[in-house]
């Protein structure tokens, strides 16, 4: 395994493996950097490299698609697990316990290095020279509010007390050279901190961090507990600590190998208009809200920067593998912590991460003695509609072991042919509900409230399937295999 500690040696590595399609025409700085990866997702093409951008300095660079699906068949999710230091050829379930494992163990904190070590301060640029106008932001998609100058980035911030750092992912529209703005969810962990900086009175301090090492981006777009270090758990993750540097004009500690890192303050209130934005459900988006300005004062770069970007739609794309990989991970830990006998725990990324498959194995009863399969739902259900997470999903399904829950032809077999038409579910009423996902009302938005199922498909005795592998006997199977 080797860890990537910034982003260009990602990026060399997926260019061995063939996954990197460098696009040497210059390219428009408006819609072709986005149209071009966005059919990169859908074709499962490699990872566009950008190097002429018309519009902004020679040099400066686009990089899209960075943790979607790999344009390798054999190693559908390379990019994802090169990003956390993983083989290239791991599997979606092998990427999720080599998450849960990481949970299971102490952070490593990061280490602060001295600024003339620190590549992302090789340029600083302060007062009006500091301007989002300098860097290749495109449009992301046709119908957005803006330009979105945040898709894969990772923002900082901090508590007051300095007790809570958390290092997140968020859309943050471009308002103009020296302002930003994006969508704050109150219960989200960003969130929870920025009102905590309102109830002072004080705008918040922030980072905005284009282009760290890959695993950043990614821990940095999954769920961990609340006031748990993002920094501590990419240690545990890389298996030493993060480097960091000390910013220029705040008292934060950014990633010392970013491309571009963007310092300034938050607004203390919803006093700028954000969106619409299309989103990892499939569709453009409609409608704007207020949300709080992120004023720009301070910008710090590589010599060459990469500015990285996500363009999210119809699956696949990164807000679908990680997204569905990282809740997964979050689901089972959930699950085992509370010492249910879970196989594995799956999101199928065409559901737009809008299921989860919860896998037990073919023992769970004599693990479970006395269990019933709808005993059991309802406690699947207790467990995890009680999580941050699962505010993303309206639908698991409780599923047996005997098929292969990471093809969808399988997953569509088992839904179809083992979900009762009215029974063998447990349906929640009043569970959180928030807009990103697609399935509800107008009214139950508003409400911040709405229904969420556990489904019960597991088999009270194993059906025998009506397959190569199950409908025959052994040596007339080895007979047509041998002379295939």
């Amino acid at each position: 395994m080797k860890y990537y500690d910034d982003l260009r040696s990602y990026i060399d590595a997926l260019d061995a493996l063939g996954d990197i399609m460098h696009v040497e025409r210059e390219v428009d700085g408006d819609f072709e950097p986005s149209a071009i990866t966005r059919r990169s997702c859908e074709i499962q093409s490699p990872a566009p490299l950008f190097h002429h951008i018309s519009g902004v300095e020679a040099g400066f660079r686009i990089f899209g698609a960075p943790a979607a699906l790999s344009s390798r068949p054999e190693m559908p999710y390379a990019r994802v697990a090169l990003s956390f230091g993983l083989p290239a050829e791991s599997t979606g379930q092998q990427i999720i316990e080599a998450l849960y494992d990481a949970r299971q163990q102490p952070g490593i904190p990061p280490v602060r290095v001295e600024r003339a070590a620190a590549a992302c301060q090789q340029n600083i640029l302060q007062g009006e020279a500091a301007s989002l106008d300098r860097f290749p932001i495109p449009f992301i998609h046709d119908k957005d509010g803006g330009r979105y100058a945040n898709t894969w980035g990772t923002l900082i911030v901090k508590s007051p007390d300095g007790k809570w750092i958390n290092w997140s992912i968020a859309r943050v529209m471009k308002v103009d050279g020296k302002r930003m703005v994006t969508l704050i969810v109150p219960s989200q962990h960003i969130g929870q901190i920025w009102t905590e900086w309102v109830k002072l009175g004080q705008p918040m301090p922030y980072a905005l961090v284009q282009g760290p090492a890959p695993a950043i981006s990614c821990v940095s777009g999954i769920p961990i507990p609340a006031h748990a270090d993002e920094a501590d758990y990419i240690g545990t993750l890389a298996g030493k600590p993060v480097e960091v540097v000390k910013a220029i004009s705040l008292d934060l500690d950014v990633p010392a190998t970013a491309e571009i890192v963007i310092e300034g303050h938050v607004s203390i209130e919803r006093d700028c208009p954000e969106g619409p934005y299309g989103e990892y459900g499939g569709y453009l988006g409609h409608g704007s809200s207020m949300q709080p300005t992120f004023s720009v004062d301070v910008i710090t770069h590589r010599d060459n920067p990469i500015w990285p970007i996500s363009v999210t739609g119809r699956p696949t794309d990164e807000s679908h593998t990680l997204w569905a990989i990282g809740l997964a991970a979050d689901a089972l830990t959930y699950l085992r912590a509370a010492n249910l006998p879970v196989k594995t725990t799956w999101i199928p990324e065409d559901s737009a991460v809008h299921w989860l498959l919860v896998v037990m194995p073919e023992n769970w009863r004599e693990q479970l003695p006395g269990v019933s399969s709808q005993q059991l739902a309802e406690q699947v259900a207790e467990i995890l509609f009680k999580t941050d997470a699962m505010v993303f999903l309206p639908t698991v399904y409780l599923v047996d072991d005997d098929f292969d829950p990471t093809n969808l032809r399988e997953v569509a077999w088992v839904i179809s042919t083992r979900v009762h038409p009215t029974g063998k579910r447990v349906i929640y009423e009043n569970e959180r509900v928030i807009r990103l996902p697609q399935c509800y009302t107008e009214e139950e938005y508003v409400a911040g409230k709405g229904p969420k199922v556990v489904f019960d498909t597991l088999q009270s005795e194993r059906h025998r399937h009506a397959s190569f592998d199950q409908g025959y006997p052994e040596e007339v199977k080895q007979r047509v295999l041998d002379n295939w």
